[in-house]
């Protein structure tokens, strides 16, 4: 790590799993456009979840599921087969409608830490692998929109993660060296985005991955974004 935290002068942030809790939001998205999708037949709805690597009886995603880094594109391509009479188009715009209304909470509370991020002058992003429109109904629920200077998802123009595309608009977008920013996330695929972009690589563990998985691809690993502050003072 040759940028020291005390010379970051951005921040780009993962969604769920770094600025929120992933369980909370995406389990009861995935029972939710699961039984939509299956009108209510439990039996398909669980054969279906399987694919995905969700157990709908327990509400809970398998580590290696397609949801926890995959774009809403890459499940959209998971489930065509199960559904001949719909389109990726129509299956992905179901799957964003389910997004947008699934409930959220905060990793910790981000109006507070937001207001000191910038207090300290540093610019702010967001890159997910959620597309745009649910990412910007997520961020405005909790009210926080304001505080970035951008936001894209998967649909954005950028790609998604692991390739580096979002973090180097955000970079351009702020007119800061990619060297001088960290990006914040807390799975492989962020972190691996962080590196293709030559940004430090900075993983919580609010999310599905544990530290053994996410070590040989950070800078550093804290317990959540609370951290933070502390950390940029080193």
């Amino acid at each position: 790590m040759s940028t020291k935290p005390n010379e970051i002068k951005a921040l780009i942030f993962d969604k769920d799993g770094t600025l929120f809790d992933f369980a909370t939001t995406w389990e009861t998205w995935a029972a939710a456009f699961l039984r939509r999708l299956c009108d209510g037949d439990e039996s398909q709805a669980a054969k279906v979840g399987a694919a995905i690597g969700f157990d709908l009886h327990k509400a809970k995603f398998a580590r290696d599921s397609v949801v926890i880094a995959g774009t809403p594109g890459e499940v959209t391509q998971t489930l065509l087969p199960f559904f001949p009479g719909q389109n990726a188009a129509s299956l992905l715009q179901i799957l964003n409608e389910e997004a947008e209304q699934a409930p959220q909470q905060e990793a910790v509370p981000l109006a507070p830490l937001l207001t000191d991020f910038r207090a300290r002058g540093l610019r702010l992003g967001v890159a997910t692998n959620d597309a745009e429109a649910p990412a910007r109904a997520h961020l405005g629920q909790a009210e926080v929109t304001g505080y970035f200077d951008f936001i894209a998802g998967f649909d954005s123009g950028y790609g998604g993660k692991p390739a580096p595309g979002q973090l180097l608009a955000f970079a351009k977008a702020v007119d800061v060296d990619p060297a001088h920013i960290a990006m914040v996330g807390d799975s492989t695929h962020d972190l691996r985005a962080a590196r293709a972009a030559g940004m430090l690589a900075v993983a919580v563990l609010t999310g599905m991955a544990d530290h053994d998985d996410l070590a040989p691809f950070a800078d550093v690993i804290l317990p959540d974004i609370g951290h933070l502050p502390d950390w940029l003072e080193r």
